[in-house]
């Protein structure tokens, strides 16, 4: 018996090794509700919003985006697979499933060409990386909003401080598109 149950457990942690690791560019930090609901407030979402998390891991802002502030439709991308099976948790003990949708997925593969508000807590080097791709892909009005860190040269609209925190917004423009777009 102990024989067998060594043998399954050997198994088990064989099959657990050849699984792929999730590579990961961001680590997960949560977004405080306060933060959440500056980001939100900052960014002007409103009824009808198109919104998306770009790395939405427990998926609070795309809850909060639609149950407090009446986006139309909330999608968040994350890469990593239990952060996804919380968000869908935490919508369903919302009651927003409907309105939301989470993917497991690369955000630079993300298709958010449809989103009037995207919202982002990634890091410096991420957010540069990002910066083509939203710019490319987003309509001349559309908002994006982070949490900590900016985009480079790209100065903000606005941005307002929270004790240590920072949270930036910008809305894209012709301007932008053509001078950053391209990179």
């Amino acid at each position: 018996m102990l024989a067998a149950f060594s043998i399954a457990l050997a198994m088990g942690m064989t099959a657990a090794a050849q699984e792929p690791e999730v590579q990961k560019d961001v680590p997960y930090v949560p977004t405080p509700v306060e933060v959440v609901e500056r980001m939100l407030k900052l960014g002007k979402a409103k009824k009808g919003d198109i919104h998306y998390d770009l790395g939405c891991g427990d998926g609070r802002i795309v809850i909060t985006a639609v149950q407090n502030f009446g986006a139309a439709r909330g999608t968040g991308y994350d890469i990593d697979p239990e952060r996804i099976k919380e968000a869908n948790e935490n919508a369903e003990n919302a009651g927003v499933t409907g309105k939301v949708k989470f993917i497991q997925g690369n955000l630079f593969d993300a298709d958010f060409r449809d989103a009037t508000l995207v919202t982002l807590y990634l890091l410096p080097e991420v957010n540069m990386r990002l910066r083509p791709k939203l710019l490319k892909d987003l309509k001349v009005g559309s908002r994006i909003v982070s949490h900590q860190f900016d985009m480079g040269d790209w100065e903000a609209d606005d941005q307002i401080q929270m004790e240590w925190r920072t949270v930036y917004v910008w809305t894209v423009t012709a301007e932008a598109k053509a001078k950053y777009a391209g990179e």
